[in-house]
């Protein structure tokens, strides 16, 4: 059983793109900073870039401080979580230019400005408001640092909030259109089974037990064959073409006389993959609708072909002509040509089409395309 925890969020963000994010952040700070001094000629290069490193650490830190405060708002709306980085950023910028003071005004300042400087630079410092001055002179400077970065992260945070959501929303659809198919392919046994017992009744109630014992077991090894795999997956159309003659099996049983099938499949196309029991409906459609209307023999024949990247699987009979107003041009209204369409239409979308052409001499023909799946194990 699946165990889930309570009160834990999955960062966005991943943890170590939020360390890189911060660590490259201060690290153009300090190239910028360091390029800066180099081109100006500052005294004291040497001291003044250990320094610098020593501001720069306890920058890291204190952005790091940051980043954990805005993950305890990832649950929240975007708006609040602007608002939060843009107001924690203000304390987060005081405290580094309080440091960057310490460091470079207060602590050991004779080491960076000689004994020739140290007594005017005394002066600045005694002077009223220079700390203030110049710490909220350089908290500015380092706020829009900060915002920048908290920008950066919140970017990050909202582009993965949005790659979550479209993971999601594809396995939903995935999961609604498998749900299609299989509420689609498992509608195909019952009708089977449906029009196969009004069968078996007939040929019971016509005291024919022979024909009926052999049309249970021709049944039996039809469903057993047909419910062993999973209805998503595909079968190789050797495997449906059994299938079909398991079922012709039972219903030759119904008509001796009258039921003849011819296979026309090449062996190079026995091993591809094809939606099981795709073929089902149409020859249970051609039984229903030529051999049991006919007094002559009828033969039903399964065909197969490639053409470029589709597959084409026919089944056609030469049945007698039917009924004027029967337009097999037209979507058929009953479950089982409308149940192909729809489930070519779920897997396939507008790849795979099935068309239906009743000729005036008499026969039907069902094609379908689909494309052409090779078995890749």
């Amino acid at each position: 059983m699946r165990k889930f925890e309570l009160g834990k969020h999955k960062p966005t963000v991943g943890h170590q793109v939020a360390i890189l994010s911060i660590l490259g952040f201060w690290l153009f700070y300090v190239i910028i900073i360091t390029l800066r001094a180099a081109i100006g000629d500052w005294p004291a290069q040497g001291e003044m870039a250990i320094r610098r490193m020593v501001v720069t650490a306890c920058g890291v830190v204190v952005t790091y401080g940051l980043y954990h405060l805005l993950r305890l708002f990832e649950d929240k709306a975007l708006s609040t979580r602007i608002i939060t980085a843009f107001t924690a950023a203000i304390p987060c910028a005081i405290i580094i230019a309080f440091i960057n003071h310490y460091v470079f005004n207060v602590y050991y300042p004779e080491s960076l400005f000689g004994e020739a400087h140290i007594e005017e630079m005394r002066k600045y410092l005694e002077q009223d408001n220079f700390m203030l001055k110049t710490v909220s002179e350089d908290a500015t400077s380092r706020f829009f640092f900060i915002v920048s970065w908290a920008s950066l992260y919140l970017t990050l945070s909202y582009a993965g909030e949005v790659r979550t959501v479209e993971r999601k929303a594809a396995r939903f659809a995935q999961a609604a259109q498998d749900a299609e198919l299989r509420s689609l392919r498992y509608q195909v046994n019952p009708h089977f089974l449906f029009n196969t017992l009004n069968s078996l009744s007939t040929l019971v109630m016509r005291s024919q037990p022979e024909e009926a014992e052999e049309m249970i077991l021709n049944l039996s090894k039809f469903y057993r064959t047909s419910l062993s795999g999973d209805p998503l997956e595909d079968v190789p159309l050797s495997e449906e073409v059994h299938l079909q003659n398991l079922y012709l099996d039972i219903e030759a049983v119904r008509f001796p006389d009258r039921l003849r099938t011819a296979i026309n499949i090449p062996d190079d196309l026995l091993g591809v993959l094809v939606p099981g029991l795709i073929l089902q409906p149409l020859v249970e459609n051609a039984i229903k609708h030529s051999v049991a209307h006919s007094k002559r023999p009828v033969t039903i024949t399964i065909s197969a072909r490639s053409e470029g990247d589709d597959l084409i699987l026919t089944v056609a009979d030469d049945g007698d002509p039917r009924p004027v107003n029967i337009d097999a041009n037209q979507p058929s209204s009953g479950i089982g040509l409308a149940n192909v369409r729809d489930r070519l239409d779920t897997r396939f979308g507008r790849r795979a089409t099935l068309q239906t052409v009743r000729l005036e001499e008499g026969g039907y023909i069902a094609q379908l395309t689909l494309p052409l799946m090779l078995d890749s194990q």
